[in-house]
């Protein structure tokens, strides 16, 4: 059964920095498409950041040069690296792992990884960043 966990969240200042990580078991994240996404109040779930077994990733151009997603695959954990934080970056940040699908690419990732259908989320971890 999968679980994941997410930690790292918290409060923070505009331009301050966070990295937040997601603890897996019940498989190897090596082995599939992973990925963050966020969701804040009243808007929708936003793909983040995505990494493919190869080692490819992806972002949207809104956290592009700020956001970096890695893994451990000794430890089964994935991180997201978050440099010069923005208020409009407040949300819950989510880990999912997207379930084997065909033609599956980190740039698809990050749109598929938002729907349950295609992907397994933990329970999120609150960012907040004040101005």
């Amino acid at each position: 059964q999968v679980q994941l966990v997410e930690s790292g969240g918290g409060s923070v200042q505009s331009g301050g920095s966070l990295r937040l990580s997601c603890a897996a078991s019940g498989y190897a994240t090596s082995d599939y498409y992973m990925g963050w996404f966020r969701q804040a109040p009243g808007k929708e779930r936003e793909g983040v950041a995505a990494i493919g077994r190869d080692g490819d990733t992806a972002y949207p151009d809104s956290v592009k040069d700020r956001f970096t997603i890695s893994q451990d695959i000794s430890r089964n954990t994935l991180y997201l690296q978050i440099n010069s934080l923005k208020p409009e970056d407040t949300a819950m940040y989510y880990c999912a792992q997207l379930r084997p699908s065909g033609g599956m690419t980190a740039v698809r990732a990050l749109r598929a990884m938002t729907s349950r259908l295609f992907a397994d989320w933990g329970q999120g971890t609150q960012v907040t960043v004040s101005s």
